[in-house]
């Protein structure tokens, strides 16, 4: 289940950040949070990763997110 930013405190969270320069897939640290993988696209709607990751995602931002992130979709690959 996916939320918008503005649905929460933003003060929960840190900044966004690429992996590589120029990524779209913008990964989300949690203040006081171990373990919990959320990213996004445009910094306003975010995913967990292991809850909506692939079937909350559009078939773009999947398509965005497999080239930009092959470890996970190696990990999650036979999830449907």
């Amino acid at each position: 289940m996916s939320f918008y930013i503005k649905d929460v405190d933003r003060y929960e969270y840190t900044d966004f950040y690429t992996d590589k320069p120029g990524g779209r897939v913008f990964w989300i640290d949690k203040i006081d949070t171990i373990g919990e993988f959320m990213f996004s696209f445009d910094k306003q709607k975010i995913y967990h990763l292991f809850r909506d990751y692939p079937n909350a995602l559009t078939p773009e931002e999947k398509a965005i997110f497999d080239s930009e992130c092959p470890f996970w979709h190696e990990f999650f690959e036979g999830k449907k």
